[in-house]
């Protein structure tokens, strides 16, 4: 499975890197919103997992591009946010599920099953 993961903490993205791996996904690493935007037109993702707060384009402006551009991805939104208008506009553009950090990345793997059925 194909997955893009776009964060601008190396530390998480290198921990969720390595789960990914580890489990057996193809995985393409953005640390900026503009840079997994340009990412997600030019290739078929099997799935996404976003941080909201990120430089160039945030993470509901990755969900306002997949939703635009017609494609049908889930989507993992990533946050510290909790905050619930934050939460509310990520499912309403589009985002198949939402959590908090710090998360357990043996949790997100349990939810990329789930949502992908693999």
């Amino acid at each position: 499975m194909l997955i893009l993961i776009a964060e601008d903490d190396e530390l998480i993205l290198r921990t969720v890197e390595h789960k990914l791996v580890k489990e057996g996904h193809e995985v393409v690493l953005t640390r900026n919103g503009q840079e997994a935007i340009e990412k997600i037109g030019e290739s078929d993702f099997d799935l996404v997992v976003t941080d909201i707060m990120m430089p160039f384009a945030s993470g509901i402006e990755i969900l306002s591009a997949i939703k635009r551009i017609g494609k049908k991805i889930p989507v993992i939104v990533l946050s510290s946010m909790g905050q619930e208008e934050v939460v509310v506009e990520a499912f309403d553009l589009g985002a198949s599920d939402f959590m908090v950090k710090p998360f357990s990345p043996n949790e997100l793997i349990l939810r990329i099953k789930r949502l992908t059925n693999k």
